[in-house]
């Protein structure tokens, strides 16, 4: 149940932040206006994670996900009434986007957090490769959807189509037959001491700070995902059929990559393996810069997608495997406060950047400072590069203690930090 509401949630914000954009960029012809589109989805998306967070580790977390999907259907469907009257208006895409940019994060630590309480940590590594590689297949058919309800005059049945998928995503979280509540919850405290307290653990924590950071430095300066309307035009000289083809190669990428991990479980230099794949990934932006063609430029999408998945599959097991589960909300908050601020600042960036000196310059800029980040962050956080799993074999529902520490509630603790 948890699978398939990722699923319905994905393809609900997929189709609703593809048909947006279109409808917005055909609607204005600029760049500026998706950058715009980038800064109001960060402001909202900050305080809303940082609540959000602290939710999923205080309250049921099935409910949570439901509630906040809610809103998305809501707000899909008058979209989709007022496309219909041909009443839709630019300002009506800014207000619905701040709206549900608020929302969707509200419920985002709860849903990543779920997952650990669902599968035993020695798999993992496997189920978020798993629901990646899922997410990744939703991707692929998402445009394809998006191309063919958008064959008509206007967006109506993409906008509809989109918030049938948003009321599935209301139900199936409820159907999740666990406790959804944290396992050590605590409620006496206030949410604020809570918040604080989660930015405190994430920012003495060894390996998160640096996860963390090399995610916001090398996303401000190349985020593409949003943007694929101004690529499309500037590069390749297409339209919605382009811009659907550069989306289904994206997604490809990211389904390989997502294969790719699930073959890494023995590798146990966790970090190095995010470092690496990171590093390509500026190599590659700077490769996709330098596409005119379409059929190359999607190559490079998919060798985009491949090794983003990789990054971003390894980083959030590794916020999984190194935090206990009272804890995982807020840490998983952190790290989505951080991958979404930096795609909103990106989306911003790159923006206003291809408007400036092109969609090709700006991509060569965001590959040459993602090299250099990369470098800086195996530098300078140590904990990154030397960070090694040890996989500790527990019989199914039993509690091992060494020296006090029962592994059930510290799943964080590596056996090197048990000796």
């Amino acid at each position: 149940m948890l699978w398939f509401s990722s699923i319905a949630a994905m393809m609900t914000m997929g189709l609703r932040v593809t048909g947006t954009a279109v409808w917005l960029y055909e609607e204005t012809g600029s760049g500026a206006a998706l950058a715009g589109l980038g800064l109001v989805e960060l402001g909202m998306r900050i305080p809303a994670n940082l609540y959000g967070g602290a939710l999923a580790d205080e309250v049921d977390r099935k409910k949570l996900m439901s509630a906040t999907q809610a809103a998305s259907f809501i707000l899909i469907a008058t979209m989709m009434v007022l496309e219909g009257f041909n009443s839709l208006q630019i300002w009506h895409i800014y207000a619905i986007t701040a709206v549900l940019s608020s929302t969707s994060v509200l419920g985002g630590p709860a849903r990543s957090s779920l997952t650990a309480r669902v599968v035993p940590r020695s798999h993992l590594m496997h189920a978020v490769a798993t629901n990646t590689a899922t997410m990744q297949i939703g991707t692929m058919i998402t445009p394809i959807i998006f191309w063919l309800t958008s064959l008509t005059t206007d967006l109506t049945l993409t906008f509809g189509l989109t918030t049938a998928m948003a009321g599935l995503s209301v139900v199936l979280p409820l159907m999740i037959r666990i406790d959804g509540r944290a396992a050590g919850a605590s409620s006496d405290k206030s949410r604020v001491k809570n918040i604080v307290d989660g930015l405190k653990y994430v920012k003495s924590h060894p390996i998160l700070p640096g996860l963390y950071l090399l995610d916001i430095g090398v996303t401000v300066v190349s985020f593409y995902r949003q943007l694929f309307p101004i690529f499309a035009d500037q590069l390749f000289k297409g339209g919605r059929g382009t811009v659907s083809a550069l989306i289904w190669a994206n997604s490809a990428g990211g389904l390989a990559g997502s294969f790719v991990v699930m073959f890494t479980r023995g590798y146990k230099a966790k970090g190095m393996l995010v470092l690496w794949a990171t590093l390509i990934y500026g190599i590659l932006l700077i490769a996709f810069g330098a596409s005119t063609v379409l059929w190359t430029g999607m190559l490079v999408i998919v060798a985009l997608g491949a090794t983003d998945a990789v990054g971003m599959t390894s980083r959030q097991t590794l916020v999984q495997l190194t935090t206990p589960d009272n804890m995982r909300g807020r840490a998983s908050a952190a790290h989505s406060l951080a991958a979404m601020s930096a795609n909103g600042i990106g989306q911003a960036e790159v923006g206003f950047m291809s408007d400036l000196i092109g969609a090709d310059q700006t991509m060569f800029l965001g590959g040459a400072v993602s090299i250099v980040v990369v470098f800086l962050i195996w530098w300078l956080v140590k904990g990154v590069r030397r960070y090694r799993y040890e996989e500790i074999q527990v019989p199914a529902g039993a509690a091992v203690d060494f020296d006090g520490y029962d592994l059930d509630r510290r799943p964080e603790l590596d056996l090197r930090t048990l000796k």
